[in-house]
Parts: C-alpha cells; sequence; structure tokens
C-alpha cells in the first residue's frame, strides 16, 4: 500500500505551546561568550565548591555501599538524607520528622509535584510581585491562574494579601521571603505572622521557598512562615542543595503535612521513581563527615564582598534617578531605571558592551515593569564586577 497523502499526527497539548520557554535561559545561551562579564545568570560561584569533600564522599559511597547506591530506591529518598534534612530544619527552629521530607530532584521539581497535586486548570494561585520566573513557569504549565499581591520594598503586603484571597478564593500563595529571587528583599518578621494568620483564617496554602537563606551576610535570621502559630498544617517549606552544596547534585527537598506529602509522592513516582541514589548517599555522607555550615559561612564570605563591590559601583553604572535593592544575603539585587528606559530593548546593546543583566519584564504576573533588571553579584570576582559595571553604563549610554 503506497500511502500519497500520510494525515497529519497529532497536535501536542495546549499547555505546550501556550508556556514560553525560560527567558533566563534564553538569555544564558546569547551571552555565553567567554567575553562576557554575565550578571544575567543565577548560578552560585564554581571555583567555591567544595570539590574535594564532595568527591570523596561519592568515593566513600561507592566504595562502601556500591550495590544500594547504583540500585532504585524509594519514592520519598534515602532515610539517611531524610533524617539529615529533618535534624537542619529543626536546629534552625522548626520541629520536622525525616517522615515530614520528601526528597526531589532539585526544588524546582518540588514545584511542579505541588502544582500536580494541587492545582486543577482554571485554579488561583497568588504569588510575590516580581516572583522566580521557573515559578511562574510551573504553575503557568498546570493551568493556574497567576495573581500578583500588591507589595512595597519589603515584601508583599499581608493586608492586600487578605483582601485578594477574600476576593479571589486562591488555592495556595507561593513566596520566597528570604533574600527573594529577583530582587534580593527578605520579608519582615511581623509581615510572616501576618501571612500565616491570613492562611489560618482564610484558608491557604502556603508554598515557601527557602533556597538562599543560608547565605546570610548581615543581620539576624528571620523565622520561616512555617514556624508561626497556625501555619504548620498548611505551609510547604522547599529546600535545596543547589546553592550551598552543588547544582549539579540536583537535591532538593519539601517539608509538608502527611496528606500533601504522599500525594506528592505520588505525583513523583510517575515523574522520576526517585531521586538518584548515589546523590543522595553521597550528600548524607557529606553532612555526616563535613562541616557544611562552615563551608556556606566561607561562601557567604565570599559573596558579601562581591555584593559590596557590585554596591560601591551601581550607582554609577546607572542613569540619574534609578533605585536598587540592597540585600542582606542571596545572590540578587534588583535596580529599577527611570520610567523611560526599557530594560529589554536595552538588553542586546549592552552585551555588545560584554556585559548582561536579566530584564525585570518577565519576572511579573501581572503587568510588567519595563524599567527593572537583575543583576547577579556572586559568580563574578570583585574586580570583574567593576569592569563589568563600567561596560553596563556604556551599554545603557547607548
Amino acid at each position: 500500500m503506497t500511502v500519497t497523502d500520510p494525515a497529519a499526527v497529532p497536535p501536542l497539548a495546549a499547555r505546550a505551546t501556550a508556556i514560553g520557554g525560560s527567558p533566563v535561559r534564553d538569555i544564558l545561551a546569547v551571552t555565553a561568550r567567554p567575553e562576557v562579564i554575565n550578571f544575567a545568570g543565577g548560578l552560585p560561584a564554581p571555583e567555591l565548591f567544595d570539590a574535594a569533600g564532595i568527591a570523596a564522599a561519592y568515593r566513600d559511597v561507592l566504595a562502601e555501599q556500591p550495590a544500594r547506591a547504583l540500585q532504585y530506591a524509594t519514592t520519598e529518598g534515602e532515610p539517611a538524607l531524610r533524617a539529615a534534612l529533618a535534624e537542619r530544619t529543626g536546629v534552625r527552629g522548626l520541629p520536622t520528622a525525616p517522615d515530614d521530607i520528601l526528597v526531589t530532584t532539585g526544588s524546582q521539581q518540588a514545584l511542579s509535584l505541588l502544582a500536580t497535586a494541587l492545582l486543577e486548570p482554571g485554579d488561583t494561585v497568588l504569588v510575590e510581585s516580581p516572583c522566580y520566573l521557573a515559578a511562574l513557569q510551573a504553575f503557568a504549565f498546570a493551568g493556574a491562574r497567576i495573581l500578583a499581591v500588591p507589595g512595597d520594598e519589603d515584601g508583599l503586603d499581608p493586608a492586600a494579601l487578605d483582601t485578594l484571597v477574600a476576593r479571589e478564593r486562591p488555592k495556595l500563595l507561593y513566596t520566597v521571603p528570604t533574600f527573594q529571587n529577583p530582587t534580593g528583599r527578605t520579608l519582615p518578621a511581623e509581615r510572616r505572622a501576618a501571612v500565616a494568620r491570613v492562611a489560618a483564617e482564610r484558608g491557604l496554602w502556603i508554598v515557601e521557598d527557602d533556597p538562599y537563606g543560608e547565605l546570610r551576610f548581615e543581620g539576624e535570621r528571620v523565622p520561616w512562615i512555617a514556624s508561626h502559630d497556625g501555619a504548620g498544617d498548611r505551609t510547604v517549606l522547599l529546600g535545596s542543595f543547589s546553592k550551598v552544596m552543588a547544582p549539579g547534585m540536583r537535591l532538593g527537598w519539601l517539608r509538608a503535612p502527611g496528606p500533601l506529602l504522599r500525594a506528592c509522592a505520588v505525583a513523583k513516582q510517575a515523574a522520576d521513581l526517585h531521586t538518584p541514589t548515589v546523590n543522595q548517599l553521597a550528600a548524607a555522607r557529606y553532612l555526616a563527615d563535613r562541616d557544611l555550615d562552615a563551608h556556606v559561612a566561607r561562601v557567604a564570605s565570599v559573596y558579601r564582598e562581591r555584593r559590596d563591590a557590585m554596591l560601591a559601583g551601581i550607582g554609577a553604572a546607572l542613569p540619574a534617578g534609578s533605585t536598587w535593592t540592597r540585600p542582606e544575603g542571596g545572590m540578587f539585587l534588583w535596580a529599577r531605571l527611570p520610567g523611560a528606559y526599557d530594560t529589554t530593548a536595552l538588553l542586546r546593546g549592552v552585551v555588545d558592551h560584554g556585559v548582561a543583566y536579566v530584564p525585570g519584564a518577565p519576572f511579573h504576573a501581572g503587568p510588567p515593569e519595563t524599567s527593572t533588571l537583575r543583576l547577579c553579584f556572586v559568580t563574578q570576582t570583585p574586580a570583574e564586577i567593576a569592569e563589568g559595571l563600567r561596560r553596563l553604563a556604556a551599554g545603557l549610554r547607548g
């Protein structure tokens, strides 16, 4: 039989064509040239990885437990790692049992699992403005209706949150309250308590993402929202080793109430069965044999110097009338240029001057602020940051 006019293959799912790729990833592809000083990425500094300590952990695990390390494992995660994570969480003020923890393949997977477990198409999700871009992608891919909570330089406004929850009946609020991506700001303690009260009184899930919280340079640690009264049975806390150990290990976790954790475990079974066993065992071994807190303190000390270098030079690099954040930790600084500037339109010319940033527009669930941009200050040395800011000033001048 000869087929002269084959039928078209069925189309892709609507969500696969409606949701675009990550603008940050697209920018990184454009700016991968080695001569470009890249403030666009959210990448930790690779020279600060404890490569020797991580390599030793893998060697020990493969030498002592090769059959286990290379075998399938339980979906919820390796018991030794879950126990270590529960202990670290408890020490930081949130009593946690190993069974409260689900290990995920990076904390980004945790967002996808939560979207699968919690959201029906058309459900409403509340987010900060601006918001972590990949969270917007995950919720949009699930078919959610995404609304931004009004806020100010300190973060989301709990009174505005209360009004939105009463009016819109959302399923969840997603927040990065400590050293937020993209702004670097930290939600004050009194606002965290107020957010917990809104969730308890109105009925709301809180997804509290904390990938940067250990990277504090100054000031006092602010307790998690999950630790406040009324939040315990409705808050999911996300964590990650990507910023404090190594992103290539792809190790994250979520702490959640039992029924939701079990639903996420079922979703994970459908996604990847389990996070790679050898990576989990190596991380558990590293935590047992090494002092991760001391390593993080060393990293934070270097990052503070780099933040200070960016703060020292940014005033001269940006147009008169610009404003910017002064983060107490994390990896990012957020700047707002005078209203006539469009940072997306300006980016190509800036890259031609050998430096890159991320325009702020894609980080908004609502109307974008086109004059904003995100700068990552941790990947370059102070000297490289100074040169990058010089190039940025030239590029913005055109």
